[in-house]
Parts: C-alpha cells; structure tokens; sequence
C-alpha cells in the first residue's frame, strides 16, 4: 500500500523541510536548537491519519521536544542519503530510529525510487534470469512485487529474501554510522489489524531478532514494541480519512498502537536526556 505525501484527508500535516533537503517531514516546523530529540521513520513514525503520532506523544510524556522525521513510504535508503538528517541527528539529544522493513531498498535484484522507496523502478538481469517469464511492467510497488513472486515461485523467492536480509544488515550498519549521537532503535512489530493477513510476514518485513542483534553494539538501547491484540484490533478508530482513503487507513497504525509506542519508549529515553 502506498501514501501519497497530499491528500484530501481531514488531518493538515503541515509538510514542512529542513535545510536543503528534498524530503518532506510532517510539520509543524520545529527549530534544530536547544535539547530535541530527532525521531526517524517510516510511515508509521509520520502517524499518516492519525492526529496524535507517537513522537507528538512523546514529546508530551518527556517535556522535551521531539521532531518528527517521519518519511512517508521510506526504506533504509531515503534515510542514508540525505545529509541534512545526519546533521540533525548532531544536535539531538538522543536519535529513535524505527526499523524498516527490508523489502524498500535498491539491491542487486531492483531498483526502487530515491526518495518514494516504496515504488519499484526496475528488475535487475539477475533477476529476470532468476525469475523467467515475469513481466516486471506489471510492478508498481516493491509489495506487490514481491507478494507475487512469492506465489508464484516460493523457492526461488528465498533467494530474494536473503539477499534483502543481507543488504538490510549492510545498509543499517552504514546509516547508524552516519548518524551522530547517541541513538535508540524502535524495533514496532506487527500492527495490522489481527484478521489482515499478508504472506510476506510480519512488520517489519523479512527482518529477524538475530538482524536487529547484530546492530546493538552500535546503538545505545533497543525498545521492542508488540502492540496489544486491542490496539491492533481497534481499526481505523479515532483516525481522520476521506472516504477514498479507509482502504488506506486500515493498513497503518492506529491511535492506540501510537500511545503504545510512546509509552514504552519514555521509560528508555529519560536517563538519557
């Protein structure tokens, strides 16, 4: 499922940049000075349709401020690329970077767009050789790419998921490299509603405890967060949508997934600040 940075939702996010960047984070503008915390992500740290994102209640918990720098539809790459958030992270107090899924990054297999991770662009010669007889037009998105070539050719879909898994170790190595400070590492589990089922597994996608393991002598905390079967269970209450977009909402967490989120990260954060 894809999000578009506008829309005729009833929620304005006040899209807002930071220094030279390209990227649009959600709003309002805050100021990089004084004691912050940066927080870094994907859809999910954006809050798409909810009105309260956990950095917002965060911020609240802690009485310190917290900049959201949530991407929509972001990979580990939109995040490794752009200088302006390594900079940022120089002057917080403390960086939470959420775990994304392994499935939005460019690797040996396709290509995905710089900043719309999410979107795929092209398949590599290895894999049209792998995967014979695919059209790869047919792709849009990186999800339903792979939903389809799991279907379709599950054993060779392992050699997939694996190089995925490999270049996601590589490539977080790389990002908390750049990134300054110290930092925290959300690792949010599966937040869909229990009756949404997907075949690729659970959030994040294709990323095992044994990954995020090898990335703790590089942080200063790891905080797991496994929303409640009532969290997870309560839809799209309490979020603000059109019409057009419920189909959307019901993919992203809710409110309540969100206060989860904040709730266990402050306890972690506090003697850091």
């Amino acid at each position: 499922m894809a999000f578009e940075y506008t829309g005729d939702g009833a929620l304005d996010y006040f899209p807002c940049r930071y220094g030279k960047s390209k990227l649009l984070f959600r709003g309002p503008r805050r100021a990089l000075q004084g004691d912050f915390i940066a927080a870094m992500g994907g859809t999910e740290t954006y809050g798409k349709f909810v009105e309260h994102p956990w950095p917002v209640l965060l911020e609240a918990r802690l009485e310190m401020p917290v900049v959201n720098f949530g991407y929509l539809n972001a990979g580990i790459d939109v995040f490794l690329h752009e200088p302006q958030l390594a900079a940022a992270s120089e002057a917080a107090k403390v960086t939470v970077i959420q775990l994304l899924g392994a499935q939005n990054m460019s690797n040996r297999f396709y290509a995905v767009h710089p900043r719309r991770n999410d979107r795929f662009l092209r398949a590599s010669s290895l894999m049209r050789s792998i995967f014979r007889g695919v059209d790869f037009t047919e792709f849009n998105f990186t999800r339903h790419m792979l939903s389809a070539l799991k279907e379709r050719e599950p054993e060779k879909f392992a050699l997939l998921e694996v190089e995925l898994q490999e270049a996601w170790q590589q490539r977080m190595t790389a990002l908390l490299a750049k990134i300054k400070g110290r930092k925290l590492l959300l690792w949010l589990g599966e937040f869909h509603d229990p009756a949404h089922s997907d075949t690729l597994g659970h959030e994040p996608l294709m990323v095992t405890e044994a990954m995020v393991e090898t990335l703790r002598p590089l942080v200063a905390d790891i905080v797991r967060v496994e929303p409640s079967v009532t969290a997870r269970s309560a839809g799209t209450t309490g979020m603000h949508f059109s019409a057009l977009e419920e189909p959307a909402a019901e993919m992203v967490p809710g409110p309540l997934v969100h206060e989860e989120i904040a709730a266990a990260l402050a306890p972690t954060l506090r003697p850091f600040l």
